[in-house]
């Protein structure tokens, strides 16, 4: 089997879509000698912040010396993104090889009527290869939800961790925030420990408080007392905490609060015997990376891209505008997906644009560019729909002049397809 076929073999399961229940994951993994059970987590839920806390944790952990997977989603611009040890993604060959260790069990379950779906399939062969190369620990970020996510199918990890709460897949996680805590709470297992990323709505911290309390979990929130700010910039920011200085390579002010959240989850890892110098954290923390989460692609012109498809992303990314490029002209290229609450991201972030283009991100689920200059019309005097990805970008450096931004948002898809477009046509002002 080549890649190309690997990647076409597992992309043909998506079409079964998400089927509630772990029962397919648990024989799944069953089938291939439990892996899971020969590692240890942390495993990460919540609306926004699951990569960059995920990444961090990671990130920390290998500099402190131990052999770190990191499972993660969604991928940019390459699938193996996913599957990560000490911040190198999987090799073609190993993917490949992965794939057909765990097909012939995925065809046993068909034959009994059992339909694994895409994204079992693929934690199932993230488990196994995280096994077979002997890893320390693997940071296990949730796909959605927690309760009935595959990743679920884990014994009690050494840490769980929930990320901010918003609304976002209403549909399947429910339309309040209790309802979506409660999924996001799966997580918790009896006799494990959670931390609670700082500042949730009192609803949410009511349900994870009390979920945990029943489970006879230790709650622990991340303590915003121990952090400030000290300098930030569009390259990122300066935090001191319990008066150590860290650098941290995101953007914004919530990115606080979630180097708070990984800092305690790190703590409890410390707590339970793993040896973090501090050091490590400096290293894990200024090396760190992650792409499409606000990130700069080039400097003349400025072009940020964030995939962020939510609006508590939205606000994060509008804030960020507002704080660091007030005062400039802001060029939108939007793209999102039809089950995404667009009108409340537009009305976060469109009012800040001199001028839009709205794409169609190569998916079916995407919205038109006409359908989404049609929402865009009433926050921004000046929107037009294209098709063409090249000339949009085109006109979007003609728009912005010398002093602007292009801003490049929405989704995730279309960042995944335009990110390499960026690169190459302002390639000699990529950032360094």
């Amino acid at each position: 089997m080549t890649y190309s076929e690997a990647l076409d073999t597992i992309n043909s399961l998506l079409r079964f879509g998400i089927k509630p229940g772990l029962e397919r994951v648990q024989g799944l993994l069953q089938e291939l000698g439990d892996p899971q059970n020969r590692l240890r987590f942390i495993h990460v839920a919540g609306t926004n912040g699951k990569g960059t806390t995920s990444t961090l944790i990671a990130s920390t952990l290998k500099e402190a010396g131990y052999r770190t997977g990191l499972y993660t989603s969604p991928y940019v611009s390459d699938f193996r993104e996913r599957f990560q040890i000490n911040g190198e993604m999987i090799s073609k060959e190993s993917l490949v090889e992965q794939l057909e260790k765990v097909l012939p069990a995925v065809r046993k379950m068909e034959e009994r009527g059992e339909t694994v779906t895409e994204f079992e399939l693929i934690t199932a062969l993230a488990l196994s290869w995280f096994a077979e190369c002997h890893c320390d620990y693997v940071v296990l970020e949730v796909g959605l939800g927690g309760r009935f996510d595959a990743t679920n199918v884990i014994r009690t990890p050494e840490v769980a961790v929930i990320t901010s709460i918003s609304l976002d897949h209403t549909a399947i996680l429910g339309d309040t925030l209790e309802k979506i805590a409660f999924e996001k709470c799966g997580i918790i297992k009896p006799g494990g420990t959670i931390v609670l990323y700082p500042e949730q709505s009192p609803e949410v911290f009511r349900t994870v408080e009390g979920i945990a309390e029943e489970r006879g979990a230790r709650f622990l929130t991340a303590d915003l007392n121990r952090i400030r700010e000290k300098q930030a910039s569009l390259e990122g920011s300066i935090l001191e905490y319990d008066g150590k200085e860290l650098r941290l390579p995101f953007i914004g002010k919530h990115q606080e609060k979630n180097a708070a959240t990984a800092l305690a989850a790190l703590e409890v890892l410390q707590e339970k015997g793993a040896k973090i110098p501090w050091s490590a954290v400096e290293r894990g923390f200024a090396g760190a990376k992650l792409p499409a989460r606000m990130e700069i692609l080039s400097r003349k012109p400025l072009v940020l891209m964030d995939g962020g498809h939510n609006p508590g992303c939205a606000q994060a990314l509008a804030n960020v505008l507002k704080t660091y490029l007030s005062g400039h002209q802001l060029i939108g290229v939007m793209g999102m997906m039809s089950d995404k609450d667009s009108r409340t991201a537009l009305a976060s972030l469109a009012p800040l644009f001199s001028a839009m283009i709205t794409l169609r991100p190569e998916n079916p689920r995407s919205l038109s560019s006409e359908e989404l200059k049609a929402v865009a019309d009433e926050f921004c005097g000046d929107v037009r729909a294209m098709d063409d990805q090249e000339a949009a970008l085109q006109t979007a450096a003609e728009l912005c002049g010398e002093d602007g931004a292009i801003i490049i948002c929405g989704s995730f898809y279309l960042a995944g397809e335009l990110r390499p477009l960026v690169l190459k046509k302002f390639s000699n002002t990529k950032q360094k």
